[in-house]
Formats: C-alpha cells, sequence, structure tokens
C-alpha cells in the first residue's frame, strides 16, 4: 500500500479539522529560572503563543518557524514537539501544533500589527495570563521535559534520498543514478522542511542520487558537507558494522545533523537509533519497509544533557507530487 500523502496524513492527524496553524513557546533559562515567551494581540485582546495558520504546500514545522519570525522577528531552531491542541473556532475546529524553540541572545520584537506586545514570564505566570485554556497543555508539557532534563536537545535527522530514476532504466553503475524530475522538485522540498532545524553539517552517501537530494540545503545554508561510503547501499551490505559505526560516531558528536541514506540503508540506522530511546518511543519507529518514503525526514531530538539519549522522533513528508 502507498504511504498516505501528505495532506491525507495531516488530515487523519487533524481528524480534519477546518483550519490547521502551528507556532512555537520559546524558552529560555534566565538567571537559573525557566521562562517563556508570551505575545499579546490586540486583535483579542489575549495572550497567547506565537504561532499562525499553514500557507499552502507548507508542512506544520515550516510553518511554526515562519509564523514565529513573522510574529516576534526570531529565527528560530525547533525543539522538542510539545502536545497538539484542539479547539473550537467560528469556521469550525481549530488543530494547532506547538514546539519548543529556545532562545539564545536575541530579542524579541514584535510585528505591531498581529503582536503588539511581548513578555518574557515565568511557567506560573504564563498559566494565570493564558486567555486560551487549552493553551497551557503544551506549555505543562515543556516544564515537564524541563524538570526531566529533556527540553535542551539537538536535532539528528534522518533523510531517505528523493525520488531517483528507476533502476531498470538505468545501465550504468549504480551509485550514478540520479534523481527523476520529481526527485529533484523533492528536494527543495527537503532543504526547505530542513530549515525548520538548521542542521549545520549533513552527512551522506556519496552516490549521486543523495547528493542531489541534500544538495539545495546544503548551498542554501553553507552547511558542511561530508560524504561516508558506510551509508551507501554496498557497503551496508558488505559490512554493516561499520554502518552502525558511523551513525554511533554522530550521536557521540552531540551536534544538529542530517544524515541521507538509502531505502536499504535505513533498517540499520533504524536499529541503532533504537538503541538510544527509551522503550516508549520505539513504537513510533517504522517497522515496515520501505521505512521512510522518498524525500522523507526523520527527525530525532537528543538530548544534550543526557549524551546519546533520544527523547522525541517526528516524521514529515516534504512534498508529493
Amino acid at each position: 500500500m502507498a504511504p498516505p500523502t501528505k495532506d491525507a496524513a495531516l488530515a487523519v492527524a487533524t481528524g480534519g479539522a477546518a483550519v490547521i496553524a502551528a507556532g512555537t513557546i520559546c524558552w529560555r533559562v534566565e538567571r537559573g529560572a525557566l521562562e517563556v515567551l508570551i505575545i499579546h494581540r490586540p486583535r483579542y485582546d489575549d495572550w497567547s503563543w506565537p504561532k499562525g495558520k499553514l500557507d499552502p504546500g507548507e508542512t506544520t514545522p515550516e510553518c511554526a518557524v515562519r509564523e514565529t519570525f513573522e510574529e516576534v522577528g526570531l529565527k528560530v531552531r525547533l525543539g522538542i514537539p510539545l502536545p497538539t491542541i484542539r479547539y473550537a473556532v467560528n469556521s469550525g475546529d481549530k488543530t494547532v501544533f506547538y514546539w519548543a524553540a529556545r532562545i539564545e541572545r536575541a530579542t524579541p520584537v514584535p510585528d505591531g500589527s498581529e503582536v503588539d506586545g511581548v513578555r518574557w514570564v515565568s511557567p506560573e505566570e504564563a498559566r494565570t495570563l493564558m486567555s486560551n485554556p487549552t493553551d497551557v497543555v503544551p506549555l505543562d508539557a515543556l516544564v515537564e521535559a524541563h524538570r526531566a532534563r529533556s527540553l535542551q536537545t539537538w536535532p539528528l535527522i534522518v533523510v531517505r534520498h528523493a525520488k531517483a530514476k528507476p533502476r531498470s532504466s538505468w545501465s550504468r553503475a549504480e551509485g550514478e543514478r540520479p534523481l527523476a524530475a520529481t526527485g529533484r522538485r523533492q528536494a527543495t522540498a527537503v532543504s526547505r522542511l530542513l530549515q525548520a532545524w538548521t542542521p549545520e553539517r549533513v552527512v551522506s552517501s556519496p552516490w549521486v542520487r543523495c547528493v542531489q537530494t541534500i544538495s539545495p540545503y546544503v548551498n542554501q545554508r553553507s552547511a558542511k558537507l561530508k560524504l561516508v561510503d558506510a551509508l551507501t547501499e554496498r557497503d551496508a551490505t558488505r559490512k554493516p558494522a561499520r554502518t552502525r559505526a558511523a551513525i554511533e560516531r554522530l550521536l557521540d558528536k552531540r551536534r544538529p545533523v542530517a544524515i541521507c541514506t538509502h531505502r536499504p540503508v535505513l533498517p540499520l540506522v533504524l536499529s541503532v537509533l533504537r538503541g538510544h530511546m527509551p522503550d516508549h518511543l520505539h513504537e513510533l519507529l517504522p517497522v515496515e519497509d520501505p521505512h521512510l518514503a522518498p524525500g522523507e525526514a526523520m527527525i530525532c531530538q537528543v538530548s544534550s544533557a543526557n549524551q546519546g539519549r533520544i527523547v522525541s522522533m517526528e516524521q514529515f513528508r516534504a512534498y508529493d507530487d
């Protein structure tokens, strides 16, 4: 069975909500105390979190980052996902996806129209000021993650290369098989998706279809690119221990990174990640071949306090042709 399209999957996740939005809870630690950023919206005269509706063709992580920048001028890197909230609005049900976003040495600036005021407050004060009672749900999860030392994280992202030309129509070396036209469009969408986590490094199989998949992001962000033979189909089949070791090394480095590899290599990658996850995350791992669709990404947030411990996992498809 083919995987659902992005729109179909989103419809299932939101229960067919009439309005879909995304945002962030920006946080910092000031003098040893956790603080969160709340915004005032003059249109509603309320206090809330930075958020907004999806643009056409946009994923929820992209929306959360864009809306945060538009409303309060902060360029954020998404952290752990927070609980999704649902509530009724005039047009029907509304679903809002939230992520934590750590802020360091940056000053929020309200846009002046949708947002006319911002405040850094304690979680306790935020609870008293929130106009929508459901806004407290993601806040409580953020506070609990802070207590568990799981709030400060870095992203490790696994990307399956975008759609390539069929093997049956390719007569040259397998490592030279390029992306199809759909795959090239997917690669552009993958670049947009990765902006939500802005990994400074990309580690990829050197085979052409993987390099082509992550090149738009590497070129746009001037990210460091490292090509690793252990991530190719050939080396993963012949020397699987080397593939596992390559993933373990990336976890040891504790720096944001995206990994681009092939469908047959994914079981090895997932087996390493599984060993770094608590039991409750195991059920989120894709267990059936092909594990990820072409151009799909799996985002693991790794704790900065507990070395190598993965505290959240998400999957996103950046583009459907």
